[in-house]
């Protein structure tokens, strides 16, 4: 079992910058993707960004060029550095290394 804990949620006005963090109970991102979802209300859970072992990453068209995922194997941390953040990108934001999924954290982007 693995458990994930997400935070650096908060609110930001638009045109901010939030860095996500997902630790890690126990050394899990060597062989792993790595991915971070968010659901808006009444909307389903949407791929946002992932890593995959060995392999390059993928953006959702909404997000590319403003968000990076990356991640620190020696510190078992995921992150999602989010800047040029727009209204449209409030959500709750979740963290997934494997099948193991993160509590979430609320990002809300509002003037």
């Amino acid at each position: 079992q693995v458990q994930l804990v997400e935070s650096g949620g908060g609110l930001v006005q638009p045109g901010g910058s939030l860095r996500l963090s997902c630790a890690a109970s126990r050394s899990t991102l060597d062989y792993y993707a790595v991915g971070w979802y968010r659901q808006a209300p009444g909307k389903e859970r949407e791929l946002v960004a992932r890593m995959l072992p060995y392999s390059g990453t993928t953006y959702a068209d909404s997000v590319k060029g403003r968000f990076t995922i990356s991640r620190d194997n020696a510190k078992n941390t995921v992150y999602l550095q989010m800047n040029s953040l727009k209204p449209e990108d409030t959500a709750a934001y979740y963290c997934k290394i494997n099948t193991y999924w993160g509590q979430g954290t609320q990002v809300t982007v509002s003037s």
